[in-house]
């Protein structure tokens, strides 16, 4: 580190212990503090080099005047410099094209929210304060996305966007891939593997399928052709075949663009797909933390009071584990219910053959169009001709109300489909 470098880390080290708590300053605090005192340092990539660029954050304000030559002038928030040190700025100076149109389509909105038609040559406080909050609750938003797609371990990517509201990121929630195993609770890795080389063509003794006396779940397109209620087993970690075996799906992750908004109906946050999806295509798994019944039945009560819970039973065979993904899930934590759902759940085992402790995947139930919503029956109910499935029942709940008979207040379904039950429990 070199001296200059060593000065911005010393006020970085200063600012924590005057503050106590690191987080109390922001990344884009501290950078601004180091340009104000025109300071350099390595860990916030402020150098000499750069150190006098400016460029635009967001745009605060809008004014007319008819005493330049460029009546248009901005008022513009730097990246890296406080706002005490924003400027007006002539619109030809600007080269900002995406976010002067982000701009003036908020303008737009909050004008026709005051239901006025014309952009005034000045705008109101009341406005331009609207429009600072809009664009700094837009970047939390992008931060939040940069966050998801560098946490992501499946080639989907993951979008996010509120067009309805302010409200920001989840203050309490970590995005995970897999599931986290909870206090007392070993995932036995599977033992043995399948030898075939073709797997669909040529399995060996039925493959890993055959091996629990059931059939091959996939086609050579990768689309599940079991009906719901039937396990599927595939390949694993252990197994002769290559990553391009026709038998490995869920594992491979969501291969979809993907997009968390916001509803405007009163869902709250919702998922809807960017990219079409074909009927019968693996979509997502559920994943959140595994947990025992009796802790779910805890934590049940405590979700009660806060109003919503996220617990889904695995009781494929026995009543024993809960998948929790209230705090730790992935991007199904954000789907929505629907009476008339286009995704359905099955259960997938891999790397683990423990009945008790299935993988939750969703496939789509139909052809699903893009940009549209992706939902789940929370009341699900499978065939129950098949015995299997006889256990997969209403394990999910997001008000928190368990399988078991309790008197609980109703839960109010918004799904707007044509064969809405009214109520979600």
């Amino acid at each position: 580190m070199d001296p200059d470098d060593k000065k911005g880390f010393k006020i970085i080290q200063n600012i924590k212990i005057y503050c106590s708590v690191p987080c109390k300053v922001s990344l884009e605090g501290l950078e601004s503090l180091c340009r104000h005192h025109r300071l350099h340092c390595k860990q916030l990539n402020v150098n000499r080099n750069n150190l006098n660029e400016y460029e635009v954050e967001f745009l605060c304000d809008y004014k007319k005047t008819k005493r330049q030559v460029c009546n248009d002038f901005y008022l513009v928030k730097w990246r890296g410099y406080p706002e005490s040190d924003n400027t007006w700025e002539p619109k030809k100076n600007l080269k900002c094209t995406k976010l002067m149109k982000e701009f003036h389509l908020d303008l737009d909105r909050e004008l026709r929210r005051h239901k006025r038609r014309c952009i005034p040559k000045k705008l109101d406080k009341e406005v331009s304060s609207v429009l600072v909050q809009k664009a700094k609750h837009r970047q939390s938003l992008q931060r939040w996305e940069a966050h998801l797609n560098n946490t992501r371990n499946h080639p989907g990517r993951i979008f996010v966007l509120n067009e309805v509201d302010l409200e920001g990121p989840p203050k309490d929630f970590t995005y995970i891939n897999n599931y986290k195993v909870g206090q007392g609770i070993v995932l036995n890795e599977m033992a043995v593997g399948c030898e075939c080389k073709n797997c669909l063509d040529e399995p060996i003794n039925g493959c890993c399928p055959g091996a629990s006396l059931h059939r091959m779940a996939y086609n050579d397109r990768g689309q599940v052709r079991v009906r719901a209620g039937q396990p599927i087993y595939e390949c694993n970690s252990r197994c002769t075949c290559g990553p391009d075996c026709p038998n490995r799906v869920v594992q491979k992750g969501i291969q979809f663009d993907l997009c968390i908004f916001k509803t405007d109906n009163g869902r709250g946050w919702g998922v809807r797909t960017l990219q079409h999806i074909k009927r019968n295509t693996f979509v997502m798994e559920y994943v959140g933390e595994i947990i025992t019944t009796d802790e779910a039945e805890k934590r049940g009560h405590v979700y009660d009071r806060q109003g919503s819970t996220y617990l889904f039973d695995l009781d494929y065979v026995e009543d024993v584990y809960t998948v929790d993904a209230a705090h730790q899930g992935n991007i199904s934590h954000f789907v929505n219910h629907s009476c008339n759902p286009n995704l359905q759940v099955y259960n997938v085992f891999i790397d683990n053959l423990d009945e008790r402790l299935p993988r939750i995947a969703l496939f789509s139930t139909r052809a699903i169009r893009a940009g549209e919503e992706l939902t789940f029956d929370y009341k699900m109910q499978i065939d129950p001709v098949d015995t299997e499935s006889t256990r997969m029942d209403s394990s999910f709940s997001l008000a928190g109300l368990p399988s078991s008979p309790k008197k609980r207040i109703r839960v109010e379904c918004r799904c707007g489909s044509d064969s809405c039950r009214k109520y979600l429990f």
